[in-house]
C-alpha cells in the first residue's frame, strides 16, 4: 500500500474517533507509572503511557508493544476483560499512537511480562505511518534530517543522546567540584574573536548595528579574570562559518575554562584528570574505539614537542627563519592544500595538520606551539618565539586546547594587527583587532591559563562522525 494510502486510511481512523465523542487529542494523562517501574510491579494495577510500537490482532484477542523513554512493556487485550464496545474500538488504533493502559501485570507462560488491560485511552492519533511501516529508515540524510524519525526507529540513537547528556553533565560537574564558577556570556559580539574562523553576521535592529555570532567562548572570560574572578566556565553555543565534515558543525556546543594563577603546566594535569573522569563517565571504561584504532584514556599521556614533530615529519625547523615561499613550496610539492596570503601561521597549520597530526592516535599533549599559529598565548621565556600552549590529539584530531593566557597588552596589540593585516589581505579567518578587550588588558589581567574543548571529544568517545552527535544538524535545502 502507498502512503497516500495508508494515510487515508488512518485519517478514516481519526474520524471515526472523533464521531464516537472521543477526543483524539486530550490534555490529560492519568499515567501512574513509567513503564520500567510497571515492570517491577508483577501482580499490581497499573496505568502506563506511551506509543504503540506494535500491534499483534488474534481474533477475540490482541498483543501490543508499548514503549515509552524509558522501556518497552507487553499489552494484552482481550474481548472477555474489556466492556462493552471497547475491544472493537482497537480497529481504530495504528502503530505510533499513544495511549494510556491500565491493567494488572502479569508474565505470560514464556515469561513475557504483559499488562492485562482493563482500560485503555487514545493520548495522540498519529495521521502518519512510521517509516519502518512504509520505507523504512536507512537513509542517511533522511535520518538527520526528520531526526524525531531516527529516534523513534533506532532506540540506539537514543541511547547515544543520553550519553552526550551525562558527558557534558560529567563537564559541568567535574569544573564544579574544582571550584570554578558557571558563567554566561555574549553570543552576540561587536568584534569575533578568540579563534581562527570565519564568523556568521547578523543585524540588530533596536540597536540598529550588526553583530557578529561568537566564534568562542574566550575573551569575554578573560574579560572576568580581568574583574576579579578567578575560575569561570561557560558551556555554551558557538558559530563558525566553515565547511561541512565529519569533524566540523557550523553551530554546536563548546566549553571553555579560565584559571587564574595557573599556566599550560597546570592545565595538563587537570584536563588528564578530567577527561578520563569524562570518558569514564560516560562510557563505562577508559578504553574506546575510533575509527579502527583502540583508544586507551588511561595513565600519563606523552607530551610531544610541536617543533620537533614538525622537524620530523617535514624536515623544516620551525625555529629557524623559515619563510612562507618555503612553506608553499614544501605543501605544492607533497599536494598540501593550501591558500596564499594567509600567513605563515595558517601555512605551518596546514601542513601540520597532514603531516603530524594524523600520526597522533593515542591520547597525547602536543606542546610549544610556533607564535606564529597562536596569537593569544603567552610566549616562552626560554624562547620567544614559542608559546605555552598544549593540544589533547587523540586518533589523529584534536579534542582539546589550551595555553597560558598572553595577559601583555602591548604584545597582544602586536598580534593583533598582525591578525587583522592578515583579514584586510582576505583571509577570513584571521582575529580582528579588538581595541576593548586590549583596554580591559591594560587594566591588568593575572596570570592565567585557558582551555577548550567541544563535543569533538564526544563524537571521538563515541566513534561518531560530529554531525550524528546533535539532534539536527544544518542541513543542505532539500531542492
Amino acid at each position: 500500500m502507498q502512503l497516500e494510502d495508508l494515510q487515508k486510511e488512518r485519517l478514516k481512523k481519526l474520524a471515526a474517533i472523533r464521531q464516537s465523542g472521543q477526543n483524539p487529542y486530550p490534555a490529560i494523562t492519568n499515567r501512574k507509572q513509567t513503564v520500567w517501574e510497571a515492570r517491577e510491579l508483577e501482580g499490581k494495577q497499573v496505568i502506563v503511557a506511551g506509543r504503540l510500537k506494535s500491534l499483534r490482532p488474534h481474533g477475540k484477542i490482541t498483543f501490543a508493544d508499548l514503549e515509552d523513554q524509558s522501556g518497552k512493556i507487553q499489552l494484552f487485550f482481550s474481548q472477555e476483560s474489556l466492556e462493552g464496545s471497547l475491544y472493537a474500538f482497537l480497529a481504530n488504533f495504528d502503530i505510533g499512537d499513544f495511549i494510556s493502559a491500565s491493567g494488572e501485570v502479569f508474565k505470560t507462560q514464556a515469561g513475557e511480562v504483559t499488562v492485562r488491560i482493563s482500560d485503555y485511552q487514545m493520548l495522540t492519533k498519529s495521521t502518519r505511518p512510521l517509516p519502518s511501516d512504509w520505507f523504512g529508515l536507512k537513509d542517511k540524510e533522511i535520518r538527520l534530517r526528520k531526526r524525531y524519525l531516527d529516534l523513534i526507529a533506532n532506540p540506539e540513537v537514543r541511547e547515544l543522546f543520553v550519553k552526550k547528556s551525562k558527558f557534558w553533565n560529567s563537564v559541568r560537574q567535574f569544573l564544579t567540584n574544582e571550584d570554578f564558577i558557571e558563567v554566561e556570556t555574549p553570543a552576540l559580539e561587536p568584534i569575533a574573536g578568540g579563534a581562527d574562523a570565519n564568523p556568521f553576521v547578523t543585524h540588530h535592529d533596536a540597536l540598529d548595528r550588526d553583530f557578529y555570532l561568537r566564534i568562542s567562548l574566550e575573551l569575554y572570560q578573560k574579560r572576568l579574570l580581568v574583574g576579579g574572578f578567578e575560575k569561570v566556565f561557560e558551556i555554551g553555543k558557538i558559530f563558525r562559518n566553515e565547511g561541512i565534515d565529519a569533524e566540523h558543525l557550523q553551530d554546536y556546543l563548546q566549553m571553555e575554562f579560565y584559571w587564574a594563577y595557573a599556566n599550560y603546566q597546570d592545565l595538563m594535569e587537570l584536563t588528564q584528570r578530567m577527561y578520563q573522569d569524562l570518558v569514564h563517565q560516560t562510557t563505562g571504561s577508559l578504553q574506546t574505539a575510533y575509527q579502527a584504532n583502540e583508544i586507551d584514556w588511561s595513565g600519563e599521556w606523552p607530551r610531544v614537542d610541536y617543533v620537533e614533530a614538525f622537524r620530523k615529519e617535514t624536515d623544516i625547523d620551525l625555529d629557524t627563519e623559515v619563510s612562507e615561499k618555503q612553506l608553499l613550496d614544501y605543501a605544492k610539492t607533497h599536494k598540501i592544500p593550501v591558500e596564499e596570503k594567509v600567513g605563515l601561521g595558517r601555512l605551518i597549520d596546514s601542513i601540520y595538520k597532514k603531516t603530524v597530526r594524523p600520526k597522533l592516535i593515542q591520547p597525547t599533549f602536543l606542546i610549544n606551539h610556533p607564535v606564529s599559529v597562536s596569537p593569544l598565548a603567552k610566549r616562552m621565556d626560554n624562547n620567544p618565539k614559542r608559546v605555552e600552549r598544549m593540544q589533547i590529539l587523540v586518533g589523529g584530531t584534536e579534542v582539546g586546547n589550551g595555553w597560558s593566557e598572553l595577559n601583555d597588552p602591548q604584545d597582544q596589540l602586536e598580534r593583533f594587527k598582525e591578525q587583522q593585516s592578515l583579514r584586510d589581505s582576505g583571509d577570513e579567518e584571521a582575529q580582528m583587532l579588538d581595541m576593548d578587550y586590549i583596554e580591559a588588558l591594560e587594566y591588568g589581567m593575572p596570570p592565567a591559563a585557558g582551555f577548550g574543548l567541544s563535543q569533538r571529544l564526544f563524537a571521538v568517545m563515541t566513534d561518531k562522525p560530529i554531525r550524528e552527535t546533535v539532534f539536527f544538524p544544518p542541513m543542505r535545502d532539500e531542492s
